[in-house]
């Protein structure tokens, strides 16, 4: 009788993953044909930006008005780019001053006069845009269409930028927590729920190509609690979370009197438990009050998001549904974990 092999599998980690990576292979493959934020346009001006993305350490800056992202190491030396400085166009590397084009080739070594530069000399650059105030980049090519925020360009919106917010914790869970409606009771109370309006009303969700969309309707205000006089009594808040996948959700709030809000939550995975959280948001009413209220209001309540998005357990998304116990309000929860089986994402984020 031949004896069955035993021996574990080994994991062969393939030759363009960031190093000391902290997602499974294929799961990072997968999530590098995404668009995500990872700074905000504004942010990206004379000097290069430092930032990363998927573990991959990345130098964001301008040439001559194009924008470019590249891996943040001179492939000289492995210094990093993002201490150097942008010049006629260039990233110039602080430790020997080479110079790279927004081609990302090498067009100028300062210790020789004349003689050829080697081809290898070639910065590793990513698919960069802007949209929404953001800058977007894809590791992979960007093969997905980026998420769609049409209240950012409509005639009459406001547009709003609250600074980012950055959470230890997965992207997945953040996002799955954006569009839980249960728990506006518990975590919410301080900021613009109630904890006596507890109940969850009936609401539909909705299976998309690209994700979900689910409509609810309750009682349950969504004006800041210094603010929940301007709520009419009785009155039915209209609330569509839109879901593309992996991590991006839009909330769209229909208040009194024809204002609408609008919402982008574009978890961006740093890593695999670090998520920096940008929160672009266009509205049509108050266009006239303070900015630095709406920043406050919108830190209160995505701190009181990250506290316990912060302690969940486990840290990654269970993308088998057996491995939680669903309530009923999990309808918008149930159908983004299958939105994300379905992009192929595995059972854990992370080896």
């Amino acid at each position: 009788m031949a004896t069955p092999n035993t021996a574990p599998l080994t994991f062969q980690r393939a030759p363009h993953l960031p190093r000391n990576c902290t997602f499974d292979a294929r799961d990072w493959e997968i999530l590098s044909q995404y668009w995500h934020p990872v700074a905000f346009a504004s942010d990206v001006a004379d000097k290069p930006l430092s930032v990363k993305l998927l573990d991959e350490p990345l130098v964001v800056f301008r040439s001559n008005g194009e924008l470019v992202a590249a891996r943040d190491v001179c492939p000289h030396r492995g210094a990093p780019l993002s201490q150097g400085w942008v010049e006629d166009g260039s990233i110039v590397c602080p430790y020997h001053g080479l110079r790279y084009g927004s081609d990302g080739k090498c067009n100028h070594i300062p210790s020789q006069s004349d003689g050829p530069i080697p081809e290898r000399l070639r910065l590793s650059t990513y698919a960069t845009r802007e949209a929404y105030g953001l800058i977007w980049v894809s590791l992979g090519g960007g093969t997905q269409p980026l998420p769609d925020f049409p209240a950012w360009d409509t005639e009459g919106f406001q547009q709003i930028l609250p600074p980012s917010i950055d959470i230890k914790a997965s992207a997945g869970r953040q996002t799955e927590g954006f569009i839980d409606v249960a728990h506006f009771a518990w975590i919410h109370h301080d900021s613009f729920a109630d904890r006596h309006n507890q109940v969850v009303p009936q609401y539909s969700v909705e299976r998309r190509e690209r994700g979900m969309s689910a409509e609810y309707v309750s009682t349950v205000s969504n004006f800041p609690k210094s603010m929940q006089h301007r709520a009419p009594e009785g009155y039915l808040w209209r609330r569509v979370f839109e879901v593309d996948v992996p991590f991006f959700a839009r909330l769209t709030v229909d208040f009194p009197e024809g204002g609408r809000l609008a919402i982008l939550n574009a978890a961006s995975p740093v890593s695999a438990r670090m998520t920096r959280l940008f929160v672009p948001i266009a509205r049509n009413f108050d266009k006239d009050l303070p900015l630095d209220d709406v920043y406050a209001f919108n830190r209160q309540v995505f701190e009181e998001d990250r506290a316990i998005v912060e302690l969940q357990c486990p840290e990654d998304l269970p993308i088998d549904r057996s491995a939680e116990a669903p309530i009923l309000a999990d309808r918008s929860s149930g159908a983004y974990r299958r939105a994300l089986a379905e992009i192929g994402l595995g059972q854990a984020y992370v080896r």
